[in-house]
C-alpha cells in the first residue's frame, strides 16, 4: 500500500494534499503533477510504501525535480519506485551500453542454457538484471536547506520518515491531516 502526499510551501507557510498516483507513469508525470499545485513555490512530493522506502522529489519552480530515495532494492520492485530510479538517480549514465542490452530482454536462454530459478531472478534486482543495492540513492542534501541534512534523513526508518520530514519542515499536522 503506497501513501502520497504533497507539501507546497507558500508564503502563507505549508500546504499539504493528498495525491492519487494511479495515472502516473513517468517522473514527467510527477513533476507536472508538482508544478500543478505550484509552479512557482518549492512542492515536495512525498512517497512511501508500507515499511519498505520512501521517497522524496523536491520541484522548485521550473528547475529538473531532485530525488531522493531510501532503499534502491526496495523502491525498485515497485511501479512508482521505478519512475524514481532515474539513470542519474543510480549513478548510470544515460543511454549507456547497460540501456542497449536492458532492452534486448536477455534471459540467458538464448544459448540454450535452461532458465535460472526464481531466486536467482530476485537476487538480479530490477530493470535489466542489474543488481540494486539496498542503500539509499539521490540527493542526500535535497531538504538540507529546510534543516534535514544528509546525516538525518540517512537516519530515518522507512514508516516513520514522512512525519519526521513534515515535523522538520514544520509541517506535521498540516501532513496528518492528508494521511
Amino acid at each position: 500500500m503506497y501513501f502520497a502526499a504533497l507539501l507546497a510551501r507558500t508564503e502563507d507557510g505549508w500546504e499539504a494534499s493528498d495525491t492519487e498516483l494511479d495515472d502516473v507513469e513517468t517522473l514527467s508525470d510527477l513533476t507536472d503533477l508538482a508544478r500543478e499545485v505550484s509552479d512557482e513555490d518549492t512542492v515536495l512530493l512525498l512517497i512511501e510504501q508500507e515499511d519498505a522506502w520512501f521517497g522524496v522529489v523536491r520541484v522548485d519552480g521550473e528547475e529538473d525535480p531532485r530525488i531522493y530515495v531510501s532503499d534502491a532494492a526496495a523502491a525498485a520492485r515497485s511501479s512508482y519506485g521505478e519512475i524514481l530510479l532515474t539513470d542519474e538517480v543510480m549513478g548510470r549514465e544515460p543511454g549507456g551500453d547497460d540501456a542497449d542490452l536492458d532492452a534486448l530482454d536477455l534471459d540467458g536462454t538464448e544459448d540454450g542454457e535452461p532458465a535460472d530459478s526464481e531466486d536467482d531472478e530476485e537476487e538480479a534486482g530490477s530493470a535489466g538484471g542489474d543488481a540494486v543495492s539496498h542503500s539509499p540513492v539521490g540527493d542526500r542534501q535535497i531538504l538540507a536547506d529546510f534543516g534535514l541534512g544528509e546525516r538525518e534523513l540517512l537516519a530515518l526508518h522507512e514508516g516513520e520518515a514522512l512525519g519526521a520530514i513534515a515535523e522538520s519542515l514544520g509541517a506535521a499536522e498540516i501532513l496528518e491531516t492528508v494521511r
